[in-house]
């Protein structure tokens, strides 16, 4: 779990202020973060809005990464080390990480060594991109790549499977792990509903095949989100 302390004040800001932007897609986004309750995992992959995916002028650099938005010397990647070890590692000079131990939910691995890890954007950057945020201001991609709100939009996972997944949508990859796969379909879920990112149509089929083999319970919206 995410120690409070380090989530960005700055970083909840500007989500808010992202989804109240004027596309369709996240003025739905602000309908469903204004219900008094998350909406449940089947209804929200229900609403999810359908539309073709378009990866032109996509660059990675058009979402600024990495940040150390509390400068306190730890950036955004570090910042989820830290929170997400099971075993807190020591923080050296310059945010320089010895020890420590993780959880790989994707597989199912526990790893010894942050260097073995990546920080994956649990929706990749390039799929983020295809599903709206070609449109944002790059202020709002760059909030989008640190956004430490949620302890599920970036998440520590062997590099391995990270490599694996690539910026591969629920359609064509799913974590190795099979009981893993309810608690990923359900964060993906949260992480388009909470941006007002679309799908397209083989995703949502996707989605929707497998939420519903999965409890239906509310989404894991931050407060801030509802």
């Amino acid at each position: 779990m995410r120690h409070p302390l380090r989530r960005s004040a700055i970083l909840a800001a500007a989500l808010v202020a992202t989804l109240i932007a004027a596309s369709p897609s996240q003025a739905a986004a602000q309908r469903l973060a204004a219900a008094a309750a998350p909406p449940l995992l089947w209804d929200a992959v229900a609403d999810l809005p359908v539309s073709t995916e378009n990866r032109q002028g996509y660059q990675r650099t058009s979402f600024k990464h990495w940040i150390d938005a509390d400068r306190d010397s730890c950036n955004t990647r570090n910042e989820v080390l830290i929170d997400e070890a099971i075993e807190a590692p020591q923080v050296g000079e310059r945010c320089t990480l010895t020890g420590g131990r993780w959880y790989s939910y994707y597989d199912n691995v526990t790893v010894g060594q942050a260097s073995a890890l990546d920080v994956d954007h649990l929706v990749p950057l390039a799929e983020a991109w295809d599903s709206g945020a070609s449109n944002w201001t790059p202020q709002q991609r760059e909030d989008y790549a640190n956004d430490l709100s949620a302890p599920y939009h970036l998440v520590a996972v062997t590099a391995r499977s990270n490599r694996s997944k690539a910026d591969q949508d629920p359609a064509d990859w799913l974590p190795p792990y099979e009981p893993a796969r309810c608690r990923y379909v359900t964060e993906w879920t949260a992480v388009k509903v909470r941006w007002g990112l679309t799908v397209d149509t083989r995703e949502k089929a996707a989605l929707t095949e497998i939420a519903q083999g999965c409890p239906n319970e509310p989404l894991p919206l931050p407060d801030e989100a509802r």
